[in-house]
């Protein structure tokens, strides 16, 4: 009987001692061989809005020793166009990939994950969705909304009675959108100011038209880079009948209308960080055999235009023009 101990004691030590051996040869081989390809698909890749976030994923490329490859898409994807490029990207040899979801897509998304790991870089949403969620590696988008909302209070001490507010997005039918408006209007959701009208649109002509037919605001609140680069153009032809923008957007042209006072405040999503992180968690994904991809939150900053030119605030738009 103690003999019998024994022997099942050295079985149990030699099969962990083979898995250990096994896990080793498996990382050497891994280290050895060229890295995996992972894939990255967007929405208009080529958007100036993508610029932070591109270059936050080639310096964790060259960091990190990682093939990495941005698909050129042009204007809004549907789930079918983003199934099939996920698809493609599986066949051209993609080892996981990084998306920016459309609405939608979130049960797609989940079954491409069965075939090859998917990060994604914002929430898609419950849309009819179940177990698990896919990792993300983005912005807190509900606080970037509530933190528009505080900077607009700041400015006038927190009354509002008596003002009007017009709120625009790009896409308002997407999670970040929902999200950010929620934050704003629960933030202002105590005062006196009115809101007029709140319009979306994914395409630059029907974004212009809705604007052109909207009626006179105080504030026009914008919630992503499209909506806030469009408001801010309308603004300085003077289509906006006046109107200050506020907002939440990440290129130069957003930078640009806050420089010369079109815009009141803008709020930036670090793309950059989500663009390096998303890269990173899933080069980890892939080098470590058991490793499960995480969630990660990266920041945000308040622009204002009496400190943009702070060091901080010029390495944030530095990374947005490269």
């Amino acid at each position: 009987m103690k003999n019998s101990k024994k022997m099942f004691i050295l079985i149990e030590a030699l099969l962990a001692v083979m898995v250990i051996a096994v896990a080793i040869i498996m990382v050497r081989e891994k280290n050895g061989k060229e890295q995996d390809r992972i894939s990255v698909i967007l929405q208009d890749s080529e958007d100036n809005q993508w610029a932070a976030f591109q270059y936050g994923l080639k310096m964790a490329a060259q960091d990190l020793g990682i093939r990495m490859f941005v698909v050129s898409t042009g204007g809004a994807l549907t789930v079918e166009e983003e199934k099939s490029l996920i698809e493609r990207e599986i066949d051209n040899g993609a080892a996981a990939v990084i998306v920016q979801p459309v609405p939608g897509s979130e049960e797609m998304l989940k079954k491409m994950a069965n075939r090859i790991p998917v990060l994604l870089t914002e929430r898609t949403g419950a849309e009819g969705g179940s177990g698990e969620q896919l990792p993300v590696v983005g912005a807190d988008h509900y606080a970037m909304g509530a933190a528009l909302a505080e900077e607009l209070l700041k400015d006038y001490s927190g009354n509002l009675s008596g003002k009007t507010l017009g709120i625009f997005s790009g896409t308002g039918d997407s999670q970040a959108s929902i999200e950010r408006r929620r934050g704003f209007m629960e933030a202002v959701g105590k005062t006196q100011a009115g809101i007029s009208w709140s319009v979306s649109a994914p395409f630059s002509q029907e974004g212009e038209a809705l604007l052109d037919d909207q009626p006179a605001v105080d504030f026009v609140i914008a919630l992503d880079d499209n909506s806030f680069t469009m408001a801010g153009e309308h603004a300085a032809a003077n289509n906006l009948h006046g109107a200050l923008v506020y907002g939440i957007g990440n290129s130069t042209e957003a930078v640009y209308y806050l420089d010369t006072g079109i815009a009141g405040c803008l709020v930036v999503p670090d793309e950059f960080n989500v663009g390096y992180q998303s890269l990173a968690e899933a080069a980890e994904g892939l080098n470590r055999f058991f490793y499960k991809m995480q969630d990660r939150t990266v920041s945000y900053t308040v622009l204002r235009r009496d400190t943009l030119f702070s060091k901080e605030n010029q390495e944030i738009i530095f990374t947005m023009s490269q």
